[in-house]
């Protein structure tokens, strides 16, 4: 009798396993979309009513996966407990109870969308007013019903017991196939590293390099292939510029987070997937604004802004000029500028440079040639490899954001770069980037195990969005929180004697007061 019962039981267990593997049925696909998007099957848009009031709005303003979590267990957030939807913990025979002890049956399927789309309990008590009540049809309720009793099994994709897929966008032809390869060099050395330590939970790391190609649509195309085709769990430190605001919304719609240094570039791109290590272009510009405030009698001007003609440098050129403007900045001027071909404008007491670093140097030139010699403001990612060829006239009056200075770095820190280093063939070049991926690894590291061996992309970013003064022996302490995406939000300031090529530090790092 018992062997028989062990027996059975292993049986069960198999086809429980079996039952687990199995991929979503298209109405549970649908259902999926519909919890996590607020997006009907049908293509009609879906609306959902709110408050007392009983206010309409898009249910993609507010969707399940919202309050409840990807995954549907319930996350306290403002106050508000929504609870878990997994099905086993709704169908239970034992009944229900409510955070204010009232009791009331288990759920069907019939009082399940009552609570839907009427905030009901099945004893019939009103939800939480905090609950939108959802108009659907009765095919999208279907839809969702089949996905809620999926949902405990819903595994994120490319995660399994013994490993864990990430994928990356770096190039590997055009003006980006150094800084493309030294990513990717640095991101190799880490998961071998990992690797070789036993994994992540048991878990060895499997990378996809893509390349992004040369536009926006092959851009898109490889992203898509990340997601869709080689169902990748994360993405870590991408180099893929041409994506700008489309990355967003494809990673919100896939739930994929994504870990790495975004907008050292260009605009910042703000979403609940991404985590940045590194300060943005737009926290460097405000960081040595800042330092010229309080340091430099620039306030009267006249200022200049140049960037190229590109819309991620434009739009932090014209952020950058608000900030100047609101904190008494006068006579500030933006002016897309192309090294090679424009004349530039002169009589300018400040100017912040954003673009290559080629250009970099050739306005330096032209504003020595026309006997101008005013403060030079830009971020070391951008110039530091033109540095060198910048007059030496401008000793001292050139001034750089880091984001990190050699100071920050302890002693494993430096030796696990080092190390990587070597094994890789790296020598120092594209700095920031290496850092920028070192560290992307050591958050993405340090995320998965805290988000334990039952991991999931929302336990992950629930993890990063939970660490504060992180240490990578590279860089300041690294903090998240909610709301907040960049690890570090200022820079070090460092201005440069050009003769001797000596660097000094005028401003150490500390956060910028207040984001625009």
């Amino acid at each position: 009798m018992k062997l028989t019962l062990i027996l059975g039981l292993l049986v069960i267990g198999g086809i429980h396993c079996v039952a687990d593997a199995l991929p979503l049925n298209p109405s549970e696909t649908a259902g999926k979309r519909l919890y996590r998007e607020g997006v009907s099957d049908s293509g009609e848009p879906l609306m959902a009513r709110v408050g007392a009031a009983d206010m309409m709005l898009p249910a993609t303003s507010l969707p399940c996966a919202n309050c409840h979590g990807a995954d549907g267990l319930g996350r306290p957030e403002g106050g508000v407990r929504p609870p878990d939807l997994t099905w086993s913990r709704l169908s239970s025979t034992y009944g229900q109870q409510q955070i204010n002890g009232r009791s009331y049956p288990a759920y069907t399927e019939g009082t399940l969308a009552r609570a839907i789309q009427e905030g009901r309990d099945p004893g019939n008590n009103r939800l939480d007013p905090a609950m939108p009540r959802f108009v659907l049809s009765m095919n999208d309720q279907r839809n969702l019903t089949a996905y809620l009793k999926r949902l405990a099994d819903d595994r994120d994709p490319g995660l399994t017991p013994d490993s864990l897929h990430l994928g990356t966008l770096l190039p590997s032809q055009g003006p980006l196939a150094e800084e493309g390869a030294t990513v990717a060099a640095v991101l190799n050395g880490s998961v071998a590293r990992i690797n070789e330590a036993g994994g992540i939970h048991g878990r060895q790391l499997r990378l996809t390099i893509l390349d992004p190609g040369p536009n926006r649509t092959s851009a898109e195309q490889a992203l898509d292939r990340l997601i869709e085709q080689e169902h990748v769990f994360a993405l870590i430190a991408p180099l893929a510029p041409a994506l700008n605001t489309q990355l967003v919304t494809r990673l919100e719609r896939a739930g994929i987070p994504l870990i790495g240094p975004l907008s050292l570039q260009g605009s910042s791109q703000s979403s609940r997937q991404i985590f940045e290590p590194m300060p943005g272009l737009h926290e460097q510009l405000i960081a040595l604004a800042d330092y010229a405030t309080d340091s430099l009698r620039v306030l009267p001007g006249p200022t200049l802004i140049t960037y190229p003609d590109e819309p991620g440098q434009q739009r932090a050129a014209q952020n950058l000029s608000q900030y100047l403007q609101d904190h008494a900045w006068q006579k500030v001027t933006l002016k897309a500028y192309d090294p090679a071909q424009d004349e530039l404008p002169l009589g300018s007491r400040s100017v912040f440079y954003l673009g290559s670093g080629g250009g970099f140097s050739r306005l330096a030139e032209r504003l020595q040639a026309a006997g101008q010699v005013p403060y030079l403001f830009a971020t070391s990612n951008q110039v530091a490899g033109d540095l060198l060829q910048v007059p030496s006239g401008f000793s001292r009056r050139v001034f750089l954001s880091y984001p990190f200075v050699p100071s920050d770095w302890t002693l494993g820190g430096r030796l696990a770069l080092t190390q990587l280093r070597e094994q890789q063939g790296l020598g120092a070049e594209h700095a920031v980037l290496q850092v920028g991926a070192f560290s992307s690894m050591l958050l993405l590291s340090e995320g998965m195990k805290q988000a334990g061996r039952d991991a999931s992309r929302e336990k992950l970013i629930t993890a990063l969005e939970g660490l504060h003064d992180f240490e990578t022996g590279l860089t300041p302490l690294i903090s998240f929180g909610p709301g907040r995406r960049h690890g570090l939000s200022g820079a070090h300031i460092v201005t440069v004697d050009l003769p001797d090529q000596r660097f000094y530090l005028v401003a150490p790092y500390k956060p910028i007061a207040a984001m625009p």
